[in-house]
């Protein structure tokens, strides 16, 4: 049951990040800036989750001290305020699919950190590390796939737009590649490599400090005041600070509320349960459901390049799921073998000195 709902989680997850590529890309076609969205979406993360936190879980609470604060900091300025203002800028270069399609490189960099942290182990000569390692080379194919192969494309199902001015508009890579388009790409990879780093090491923060709610909440506090600082510093007009009834507020909504609060909650649960790789290897659901979503709701084109690397990405998903299901089975399996051995050693020892005192005589 425990396991059924981890999946059930990530699945959760990666279906609200769907939603967010689409309305962040359309607010930023708006003309709303990426600086100023992060800071109301984290701001409206913590009025969310600041009840919650104070109801659910502050008596319990661990105290905290000055240096679990400085840890906390560190780690919501890179892997959220950096991350996300990062993100923001590459997807003003680039397009939503493209986005959630180099998200899939998560995994990989999740994996080599974990690895260089000793989180993680690779045992290329077993059959679940030949898994783990060929899953991870097809997800990044089927990445590349998306990225950069059209194909054949299919009509549109709707005819019908649910957002006139944003959405995607092309599922391959533009005709113009320019300076912009290479700079979005490269933006979008550290901004991935930033959340890569936040995966991990969130993992070591809660064991100093697990009341994950708590935690989360007060990422997006200090993430909040860290992006408030970044954009009043690199926006001044105050006409860009306001927010009407319009799909910007919405995404803020949507991002701030679903995204940053519960997202972030279900996601140090998966962690605590899983760990990160098994959160990070779950990001091509994303695309694949960011595809789906645009084509259905936002009337787009699907290419033939899209499904294969969808494909792609759902064979090397299953591949590192299957090879650390494994891994940790027969890690299991040879714990219990090494308790039973241990008791049947007692069990010999104590037999032989029950029966000395007989020989003795």
């Amino acid at each position: 049951m425990g396991a059924r709902r981890s999946y059930l989680a990530v699945t959760l997850i990666q279906t609200i990040y769907s939603g967010m590529f689409l309305l962040s890309k359309a607010a930023f076609d708006g003309g709303m800036n990426n600086f100023v969205f992060t800071f109301y979406r984290q701001a409206a993360a913590t009025i969310f989750l600041l009840p919650l936190a104070l109801i659910f879980e502050w008596k319990n609470a661990p105290p905290l001290s000055f240096m679990t604060v400085c840890k906390i900091s560190v780690l919501s300025f890179f892997g959220i305020t950096l991350s996300l203002n990062l993100y923001g800028v590459a997807l003003i270069y680039t397009s939503a699919t493209l986005a959630a399609a180099t998200t899939n490189c998560l995994p990989v960099i999740t994996f080599l950190l974990a690895v260089s942290f000793g989180m993680e182990s690779v045992k290329v000569r077993t059959t679940p590390g030949i898994a783990k390692v060929a899953g991870i080379v097809v997800c990044m194919g089927g990445a590349a796939t998306l990225a950069f192969y059209k194909g054949p494309h299919f009509g549109p199902f709707l005819q019908y737009h649910l957002f006139q001015n944003g959405g995607i508009k092309d599922h391959g890579v533009p005709s113009n590649y320019g300076k912009t388009w290479i700079k979005g790409c490269f933006l979008m990879l550290v901004s991935n490599t930033f959340w890569g780093f936040w995966l991990v090491l969130q993992a070591r923060v809660m064991k100093s400090y697990p009341s994950k709610l708590l935690l989360t909440t007060l990422q997006c506090f200090l993430s909040a005041v860290q992006c408030f600082v970044l954009a009043i510093a690199l926006e001044r007009d105050l006409d860009k600070w306001k927010l009407g009834w319009n799909v910007s507020l919405l995404a803020v909504a949507y991002c701030g509320i679903v995204v940053t609060g519960v997202t972030y909650y279900l996601q140090a649960w998966v962690i605590e349960k899983k760990g990160p790789v098994f959160l990070a290897m779950s990001t091509p659901l994303a695309l694949i459901i960011t595809i789906c979503f645009s084509a259905f709701l936002l009337g787009e084109i699907i290419s033939l390049g899209s499904i294969l690397g969808g494909l792609l990405l759902v064979g090397g998903l299953y591949s590192v799921l299957w090879g650390k299901s494994r891994e940790q089975k027969m890690n299991n399996g040879s714990c219990m073998k090494a308790e039973a051995g241990k008791e049947c050693s007692e069990f010999k020892v104590g037999a032989v000195e029950g029966s000395l005192p007989h020989l003795l005589v």
